[in-house]
């Protein structure tokens, strides 16, 4: 069985989850083994690993804290462009990419390396690739990379990613196509919308587990909620898209097909939950409703004999139209119970950057407290972009560790108990 390196890309500060995700999957792989993930080293937002096909496959289903997923195809020293150029022809092109598709190279990153030209690296590896790849079909010239997919999920063109550490290049294939944080429940994310991968990399990294309580009370589109509710259902978030990898000349048909209806028979829509958000905004609430119901429909769309979501109708899930110094668990979480059980506030409160600004966030920090006297004893996770958030919430978190998602730097904070 054919192994391949891949490289899994996350929120900086993340990796750590994205490798327990990896080891986690190793586990429960159906075969018991083919398809287990050697991790290979990981650092700032990339976690490499080791699998073959059926791996790849599961890891772009199951995958909840990665961004994107490249395959490495080649790595080289390259201390000229001579050497880079060579390399990269070297590379067998033919093997991933087939006839008709195009060619172009997304993003060059250099440090440390005496190549730093990105523009001048970007042509070369394109020159290099479409060499090969035309040698091999007989062509003149490939496709122009600016066509068009004609059906949903089709990859027109290969997509490269180029590398260079210390004058070593690692030249990458996409075989993600969109992001995988667009799970296709989010077609509108709100004002300030949190990426779904990062949501789950915050409720892994909580601790949280589906026993006890989970309660956003600033949730927006519902993110954070959501993502907690298909976790803890055991629906891979990527049942109800395409990926690239399925264009490529590698993709295999029937190992994918075998992999969705595997996974798709573990979701459990029956599972007790007690998952709730709550925002002031009631267009926010309507939409993170809709995201919800969106959520659970993903599995059917690419798999037509699921009917599974129609089993529950999601109980125990809640959305709600309440202005955060309202929340208090007796309302938002439980039903009927004398004693209010201990549980996980997670949130990603407004930055006051694209909404309001920012002595309006520092004034919601200093309220955030009153969540101590309504919450005693739960868990606070929150993340946001304010390094001084502590000194206005007035308590300093157990843990802050700091996080890049996207082009955005933020803060991760812990409190054990409020």
């Amino acid at each position: 069985m054919k192994k391949y390196t891949a490289a899994a890309f996350c929120a900086a500060g993340m990796e750590k989850v994205v490798s327990n995700e990896l080891r986690k999957l190793s586990q429960i792989s159906a075969d018991g083994g083919n398809e287990a993930y050697a991790i290979l080293k990981s650092g700032f937002g990339k976690v490499y690993f080791k699998t073959d096909l059926g791996g790849l496959y599961r890891a772009l289903l199951s995958l909840r804290t990665a961004d994107r997923l490249m395959l490495e195809t080649g790595g080289f020293p390259a201390p000229d462009f001579d050497a880079l150029f060579e390399g990269t022809r070297n590379i067998p092109w033919e093997e991933y990419i087939p006839r008709g598709m195009g060619l172009t190279v997304s993003k060059v990153r250099s440090g440390s390396s005496r190549l730093k030209a990105e523009t001048s690296i970007q042509a070369v590896v394109h020159k290099a690739a479409a060499d090969r790849l035309c040698k091999a079909y007989s062509l003149s010239r490939l496709p122009s990379p600016n066509k068009t997919a004609k059906l949903p999920g089709e990859v027109k063109q290969a997509e490269l990613r180029v590398h260079l550490e210390k004058d070593h290049v690692s030249v990458l294939l996409d075989i993600s196509g969109e992001p995988l944080f667009k799970r296709g429940y989010r077609p509108a994310g709100g004002s300030a919308p949190l990426r779904e991968s990062t949501a789950a990399a915050i409720i892994l990294y909580s601790g949280w587990r589906r026993k006890f309580p989970l309660y956003d009370p600033l949730c927006g589109s519902g993110t954070i909620a959501i993502e907690a509710a298909l976790y803890a259902w055991d629906q891979a978030p990527g049942l109800g898209r395409h990926f690239a990898l399925s264009s490529l000349s590698i993709a295999d048909k029937d190992t994918e097909e075998t992999l969705r209806r595997e996974l798709t028979e573990k979701i459990d829509y029956n599972r007790p939950l007690c998952i709730s958000g709550s925002d002031a905004d009631e267009t926010a609430v309507t939409l993170a409703r809709a995201n919800f119901r969106r959520a659970m429909a993903l599995p059917g769309l690419l798999n037509k004999n699921f009917s599974g979501h129609a089993a529950s109708g999601g109980t125990g899930v809640k959305i709600n139209c309440l202005p955060m110094d309202k929340a208090v668990p007796e309302k938002i979480l439980l039903k009927k119970t004398e004693k209010v059980p201990e549980g996980f506030i997670i949130t990603n409160p407004p930055y006051g950057k694209r909404l309001g600004d920012s002595a309006e966030a520092e004034e919601r920090y200093r309220n955030m407290a009153l969540w101590g006297k309504t919450f005693p004893g739960w868990k606070l996770v929150l993340i946001c972009n304010h390094s001084g958030f502590e000194s206005h919430f007035g308590r300093k978190a157990d843990t802050c560790r700091e996080l890049k998602s996207g082009a955005i730097d933020a803060w991760l904070y812990q409190y054990e108990r409020l």
